[in-house]
């Protein structure tokens, strides 16, 4: 459970408070008359009522919570029949997709324990995933299309809060993971509103940049890395807020430091050495290290969670592939902050990042309008997956290469200098 609000310092429940606010009207843009789909952990139930009210009073029809439990999702892997772990709620997530079709918006408060499931059978795990993914499908589609207004947004948990300050005792280190996520989310500002419309201005100038340029590539290099990813023909570059297909203005991401577009399915070449861990659904796999050989990873190490890596390679003929790629400068708060989250939602944000899997269609010019055959063309992967890992640091460079050869700095030493 969290700490007794009594026990946490006085201004914890306005910043509590910020955020709910923040998560409604910055992230989601919640227009009147819409209904949300909300899920969290039971742990985050303070923050879910706070936003259930934040979204009554911007208008909401009906708020819908779905929590979950970590407790009970262990028990499945420790007493569930074996056969279990091949299937999924798909009655819920069509219940959901269905929602986002009568136009709900999406919000999901993540507080996920990074090493819940490391003690357990990564056979089961990628099954359990791969039953899931499946079952998610229709409604990851219309998320993954922004045929929807979404955000995600992070709640502390004793748990995750373990991982990040293993030094500090349980109370202090439920206390200092709140700060860093109400920081790193521009909430503990009198106005934070005001704050996310400037982010949002300056994100907006860097795809601005990168939009006029219209590179076909990107060249990363730097210790363990000579990656080219070629981008997809009429890609587009995003970043803060961006217009859904229901022309609802959203974050999708809070917090959020990234620009980001799709590569070309087919387009990429050489290797690249993660620069942070990637915590997936309770494993955490550290150092990766890849090869790309015809555009698909071909070699797959880590010193810990390979088997998981494998697994999530394995689970279709997209997934490994790259769906996003993203540029996030080394001076980045969330980077400044020295704290690694062992989440992907802050961590993503504190490098650049590559995406194993599903393509976003907006990151093409017109690609809401677009079929998918259309967008396969155009260079779209299609996966059951989208998993971002960290591959920037203060030691990668980034080229943007035109088709006839020309070379533009973009990062050096992991900062923009287009």
């Amino acid at each position: 459970m969290n700490k007794p609000a009594s026990l946490l310092p006085v201004d914890h429940a306005v910043k509590l408070d910020r955020l709910a606010e923040t998560a409604v009207r910055v992230g989601l843009n919640l227009r009147k008359g819409q209904e949300v789909v909300l899920t969290a952990p039971v742990e985050a139930l303070d923050l879910a009522r706070r936003v259930t009210e934040h979204a009554y009073r911007a208008g909401a029809s009906l708020v819908t919570v779905i929590l979950g439990d970590e407790q009970q999702a262990l028990a499945r892997y420790r007493y569930g029949a074996d056969d279990s772990f091949d299937t999924a709620p798909g009655w819920l997530y069509e219940g959901m997709a269905k929602a986002f079709k009568a136009g709900a918006a999406r919000m999901a408060i993540y507080g996920e324990d990074p090493m819940l499931l490391a003690g357990e059978d990564p056979e089961k795990v990628a099954r359990a995933n791969r039953a899931r993914s499946k079952a998610y499908s229709p409604a990851l589609e219309l998320i993954a299309g922004f045929d929807i207004n979404w955000t995600i947004l992070g709640a502390a948990t004793p748990a995750w809060a373990r991982c990040v300050y293993p030094d500090e005792p349980a109370d202090r280190a439920l206390e200092k993971l709140w700060d860093a996520i109400f920081s790193a989310s521009r909430v503990i500002g009198p106005d934070p509103a005001g704050e996310w419309a400037a982010h949002n201005a300056k994100l907006a100038e860097r795809t601005g940049a990168l939009n006029a340029r219209r590179f076909h590539a990107l060249h990363f290099k730097g210790p363990g890395t000579d990656l080219t990813v070629g981008l997809a023909d009429g890609h587009e570059w995003v970043g803060g807020a961006s217009e859904a297909k229901n022309g609802i203005v959203c974050n999708a991401n809070i917090p959020t430091e990234e620009v980001f577009t799709t590569p070309h399915k087919d387009r990429v070449s050489g290797f690249v050495r993660a620069t942070k861990p990637l915590s997936y659904n309770g494993a955490l796999i550290q150092d990766i290290e890849v090869r790309f050989e015809n555009s698909r990873i071909v070699d797959a190490r880590a010193r810990t969670g390979q088997d998981v890596l494998r697994r999530v390679l394995e689970t279709d003929e997209g997934a490994a592939r790259l769906g996003e790629v993203a540029l996030v400068p080394f001076s980045s708060p969330i980077s400044q902050s020295g704290l690694l989250f062992f989440n992907t939602l802050f961590d993503e944000n504190a490098a650049s990042h590559i995406a194993l899997g599903q393509a976003y269609s907006k990151c093409f010019v017109d690609g809401g309008k677009m079929s998918e055959d259309e967008l396969r063309a155009r260079g779209a992967n299609r996966s059951l997956i989208h998993i971002d890992w960290m591959i920037g640091s203060s030691e990668i460079d980034v080229d943007g290469l035109d088709t006839d050869g020309g070379r533009t700095p973009v990062m050096r030493k992991g900062e923009f200098t287009l």
